[in-house]
């Protein structure tokens, strides 16, 4: 699979200018949030495109379009606030990790009863998650059980509509946050945020819930225990992007962690070297859907690199959240 620049890049320190506390949250906005929608948008409107093109499963366009709209998303996952949040769309654009199977139950039901919900988007749109977003359409695209299964015809009008929907979902995302910015960037009266101090703790969050998920849930799922490892439970390893999902989270985690100590030279060096530690660690595994943790090697490997993220984490929390004015006590998962 091809990689995308911007990883090969991240080798390369980046270089972000110190500035001033209070404008952190605009330049995070401007340089960080802003252009990884509009990419979410921009290349799901493709995939989208592609599919109305050519629906076949095994089609070459499609799939490329499919890596590349889930490259944009997985770049901006982290963000999971504001506009990302309005109508569970981060939870329709990609509804993982399904613990208890429900994306498969949901694509069977659809293919079984060829529910006409696949012709009227809004129809679609009120289907169950668990049948929309990016991981259904791996499946569609990657598993034999579903890309060979069912009338010809209805599979081709599944996936385009399930193309559709997440194009839908990622432009509403983009055009809200062209509005909710000010929000983070003029704190106080009249906005979500009652100040400089909430506007950055969001921000922070959404670093270090974005290390923990990728630590804890991508690397960690798949990991299991030592006596019984879980390979099958890596992240959108079907189509054989779960060691990607890994690196291109940790690229656009080291780009909000540069801008949010940019005014702290000494901190952005240490995050910075972590991050380039782990994003080595990362490419060098060559294990793209993370089978490797099913042997004793494989599994110290990939300990390791999940070592090397929660020492990210750590450096955060005693390093860069005190710069911010957060707490010791600060919770990622309530935000307190």
């Amino acid at each position: 699979m091809r990689l995308v620049p911007l990883i090969i890049a991240v080798l390369v320190p980046l270089a972000v200018a110190a500035q001033d506390r209070a404008t952190v949250p605009e330049d995070v906005t401007q340089n960080h949030i802003l252009p990884r929608f509009e990419e979410l948008s921009d290349r799901s409107a493709e995939l989208s495109e592609v599919a109305q093109q050519d629906c076949s499963s095994d089609s070459q366009n499609l799939r490329a379009a499919f890596h590349s709209a889930f490259d944009a998303w997985i770049s901006a996952s982290h963000l999971r606030f504001g506009p990302s949040e309005v109508d569970d769309r981060a939870f329709a654009l990609a509804f993982w990790p399904d613990t208890k199977g429900f994306t498969p139950k949901a694509l069977a039901g659809m293919i079984s009863a060829q529910d006409s919900a696949v012709t009227d988007a809004v129809a679609f749109a009120e289907t169950s998650i668990a049948g929309r977003g990016f991981f259904a359409l791996d499946l569609m695209l990657y598993d034999p059980e579903f890309s060979r299964w069912g009338d010809a015809a209805y599979h081709c009008d599944l996936i385009r509509a399930i193309a559709s929907d997440i194009h839908r979902n990622a432009a509403a995302i983009a055009a809200d946050w062209a509005d909710y910015a000010v929000n983070l960037n003029q704190p106080g009266t009249g906005s979500v945020y009652r100040s400089e101090d909430e506007a950055l703790q969001e921000l922070y969050k959404a670093l270090v819930t974005g290390l923990e998920f990728t630590a804890d849930t991508r690397l960690g799922r798949p990991m299991g225990s030592f006596d019984r490892p879980r390979p099958n439970r890596a992240e959108a390893r079907r189509s054989l992007r779960s060691l990607r999902h890994v690196e291109l989270s940790l690229v656009a985690l080291r780009d909000l962690a540069a801008r949010l100590s940019a005014d702290h030279p000494k901190i952005a060096a240490s995050l910075d070297d972590a991050f380039a530690r782990s994003i080595t660690r990362a490419q060098a595994l060559d294990d793209p859907a993370l089978a490797g943790v099913a042997e004793p090697q494989g599994r110290l490997r990939v300990e390791a690199l999940q070592q090397s993220i929660n020492d990210i984490r750590g450096l955060a929390a005693a390093q860069l959240g005190p710069t911010l004015g957060i707490s010791a006590g600060f919770n990622s998962q309530d935000g307190d």
